[in-house]
């Protein structure tokens, strides 16, 4: 490999990524990964990055959100080049292709995607022996969250998610409980008040039934397009003792369509992810800091694509950050790119690390 892997990259790499239809660009990149194709990160990160989350210590507050390495192909390969959290998923209990192709879009005018996947899964047991076989003395100060999901066809969502806490109890770093996709009818209804007590309740009693020594975090994530007053009942929830989460990611992808650029794709049914998602899913994570008062961590997601992206959510009150969008349109370099801007913003307003930051933006 080059030896100026980023200018490469840069140069030729990407440019010739976005010639490929996006899935299979998709799936080229995740091969590229998982058989080492990219160089391992040269960036050490700095001691101002250090971000305590879960009781865990990382490196850095950097993760790939969910939706990138769905079947649990390159997480070794994603922690080499310079991640600290590596999210696999959606996982469905039974084996899914999704919905029909087309079903990813580019809208680069705009720095975002529409996708509308659909939960295409390789299902609980392929995906759990793929996490079994990895070395996890490679995954030091690295979390490996499962983002777990439901099946199309069915018809007990309660029994979907609890069946994936049972089958990833023993490999899981942190769980996701993911009820916001879009791309799955009738799943953003969990999101409502009593349905969502009742999931958390069933799915935080088999966590007591199976994980008798560690309790592995339980996140939920949440859609971008919810009321204030739909938030305040969520958080009424996830708040009581036998509904209660470890930890929200705010937010999912959107099916609002602000003023896009693009003309060509932007009435495509699907979640937009992307640039047009950033200051949404920042004020969605401060409202729900400010409504939590801070005692529930946060993974911000939506929209980074720099530094300071990232650091206007941790002021917003996230204590890690995950990106999607930025990685398919700029690829490895990226991740180096966003924690060496953050690195100098922290420093210059001062702070040790990244904790002593979350939340300072929020009055």
């Amino acid at each position: 490999m080059k030896k100026d892997f980023n200018g490469y990259y840069g140069k030729f790499l990407q440019p010739a990524s976005q010639y490929l239809n996006p899935e299979l660009a998709h799936r080229v990149g995740v091969s590229a990964i998982k058989y080492g194709f990219f160089p391992s990160e040269k960036f050490t990160d700095p001691k101002v990055l250090d971000t305590n989350f879960l009781d865990s210590k990382l490196n850095n507050p950097l993760g790939i959100a969910a939706g990138f390495d769905k079947h649990g192909d390159a997480v070794n390969g994603l922690k080499n080049i310079g991640f600290s959290i590596i999210e696999v998923g959606s996982v469905t209990p039974e084996p899914q292709p999704g919905n029909p192709k087309p079903r990813v879009f580019r809208l680069p005018e705009d720095e975002a995607v529409i996708n509308r996947y659909g939960f295409n899964s390789e299902g609980h047991d392929k995906v759990y022996k793929k996490i079994c076989n990895i070395d996890k003395t490679l995954l030091d100060n690295c979390l490996l969250g499962i983002n777990l999901g439901k099946n199309k066809v069915s018809e007990n969502a309660v029994q979907d998610y609890t069946l994936g806490i049972k089958k990833f109890c023993d490999v899981a770093d942190y769980f996701v409980i993911n009820i916001s996709s879009p791309n799955t009818p009738g799943l953003r209804s969990l999101q409502k008040k009593e349905e969502l007590h009742e999931l958390l309740t069933e799915i935080n009693k088999t966590r007591n039934l199976v994980q008798s020594t560690k309790k592995i975090p339980l996140l939920l994530k949440l859609a971008p397009d919810l009321t204030i007053e739909e938030i305040k009942d969520i958080v009424s929830v996830i708040t009581k003792k036998e509904s209660k989460v470890d930890g929200l990611i705010i937010s999912n992808t959107t099916i609002d369509r602000p003023l896009l650029i693009n003309k060509t794709f932007p009435n495509e049914t699907g979640g937009l992810s992307g640039r047009p998602l950033a200051n949404k899913s920042t004020e969605m994570i401060r409202n729900v800091y400010k409504l939590t008062k801070g005692k529930i961590p946060i993974i911000g997601v939506g929209g980074v694509f720099t530094g300071q992206d990232a650091y206007e959510k941790i002021l917003a009150g996230a204590s890690a950050v995950q990106i999607y969008t930025a990685f398919i349109y700029h690829g490895p370099p990226v991740i180096t790119k966003i924690k060496s801007e953050l690195a100098e913003l922290l420093e210059r307003d001062g702070y040790k690390n990244v904790n002593e930051a979350v939340g300072k933006g929020v009055k």
